[in-house]
């Protein structure tokens, strides 16, 4: 069985983001990997300074500890003025090379407006330069206001499918890449 952390990179209650990787940690589970999700809203974490430790904020060891134990990673973000939400990047900082080297890593992202891959092209760089193992697939929601029903399903058959895609990916090249 392979391990997934999922981190949300949104403080908005009822995020669009969450509401996004709770569906697909859901759909992971249901081929068979564990998925653990930390919501960077319930967590205490410091801005980043370029150290590497921070004995004031437990929750940093605690996001370290659950990340460095996970062969894969799902990080989801909105998207904010044409990029990844500081949040997600400064939970990202608060790493290093020790804790995302070699994470199989898949991304969504999330918009109020129309689709597109600005933050998932940069938060695949920044995958990439902690030298994670990051899926071809992608998932962009735009329109976040309408893509949900009230049951937190998404509304667009082809973007469901898509997620299907997008997370049998994920739970695939983890096994192949992480447990061989």
């Amino acid at each position: 069985m392979v391990k997934i952390v999922g981190i949300g990179g949104s403080l908005r209650s009822d995020s669009y983001s969450m509401q996004a990787l709770q569906l697909a940690a859901k759909r992971a589970e249901s081929l068979g990997a564990e998925v653990e999700i930390l919501d960077l809203k319930e967590m205490t974490l410091p801005f980043c300074d370029g150290g590497s430790d921070y004995p004031d904020y437990p929750d940093v060891d605690v996001m370290r500890t659950a990340v460095t134990a996970a062969d894969g990673l799902m990080i989801a973000t909105p998207e904010y003025h044409g990029s990844v939400s500081g949040v997600i990047k400064n939970a990202l900082d608060l790493m290093s090379f020790d804790h995302l080297d070699g994470k199989v890593t898949g991304m969504i992202s999330v918009l109020g407006g129309q689709s597109n891959s600005n933050a998932l092209n940069d938060l695949r760089v920044i995958m990439r330069w902690v030298h994670a193992w990051v899926i071809p697939e992608q998932i962009a929601i735009g329109r976040a206001w309408n893509a949900f029903d009230k049951a937190g399903e998404l509304t667009d058959e082809k973007l469901s499918q898509r997620l299907d895609a997008f997370v049998k990916s994920l739970v695939e090249n983890t096994k192949k890449l992480r447990l061989s």
